[in-house]
């Protein structure tokens, strides 16, 4: 395996191998690569709730980025490929069969807040509320030891109310009935625990500070904004995919 910094390491049998994470979003399909860090943002295909609805045009992007990414000369491809939290596994298999259509590539699917809490959870350890507030999602996720311990997603997002109408309220309203949800069903603390960490905010809405302002309000917690929390989730998978090509044994492995 070549350096950490290189977007292209030597897998099985000294193939060459490079490495490429995935976020394909609502509004944004977004790539990063070791050594270049994010190389594509741009606007996603046909894709609906965080769900794609035309596999085939989707494909077409994602053909046209990797092309682009560093390590044109690798053999194969581990594909770290992120996914709303609460993706049912069928949505989770379509995505997964469409990345395959790249070519030789090996699919590593994480879920979006594990990805969001490798790159901006705050040292410390701890549980983690983490809300992803995106484009046409609202996702509210209690990640404890680095594990999904539970989640909320409420299909409405910045996308769906005007910047002049009442997105204070239609969105940090929501993200706030879902922690109090999660609160409501915890019987280890970890949500207290949590609030009073800081909740790790991300996604596209996270720039709106009417909506952090009103959310930080309905919380009575601080709020933690990753930086560049457009960008958190995809950075975050990159840094999983990294550890990743660390260990190249079986990444050629189908799957």
């Amino acid at each position: 395996m070549g350096s950490i910094g290189s977007a292209v390491g030597s897998g099985v049998a000294g193939r060459p191998v490079r490495g490429i994470a995935l976020d394909i979003g609502s509004s944004r399909t977004r790539a990063w690569a070791p050594g270049a860090g994010v190389f594509a943002d741009v606007p996603s295909g046909p894709v609906r709730r965080g769900r794609v609805t035309d596999s085939a045009s989707q494909l077409r992007l994602l053909r046209r980025l990797t092309a682009s990414a560093p390590g044109d000369g690798a053999h194969d491809t581990v594909v770290m490929l992120t996914h709303p939290v609460l993706a049912a596994p069928e949505e989770r298999e379509a995505a997964r069969r469409m990345v395959d259509g790249l070519g030789p590539v090996r699919v590593i699917a994480v879920d979006s807040a594990r990805a969001a809490a490798a790159y901006a959870a705050p040292p410390g350890g701890g549980p983690l509320l983490v809300v992803d507030l995106g484009a046409q999602l609202t996702e509210v996720t209690l990640v404890v030891d680095g594990l999904v311990e539970d989640a909320r997603l409420a299909e409405v997002g910045v996308d769906d109310v005007p910047e002049s109408g009442r997105v204070p309220d239609a969105i940090a309203g929501t993200a706030a009935d879902m922690v109090s949800d999660l609160w409501r069903h915890d019987r280890t603390g970890a949500v207290r625990g949590a609030l009073r960490r800081g909740v790790l905010v991300t996604g596209g809405g996270a720039l709106r500070l009417d909506v952090t302002g009103r959310l930080a309000h309905l919380l009575r917690a601080r709020l933690r904004l990753a930086n560049d929390p457009a960008t958190s989730v995809v950075r975050g998978a990159g840094l999983m995919l990294t550890s990743v090509l660390r260990h190249p044994a079986g990444l050629l492995t189908r799957g």
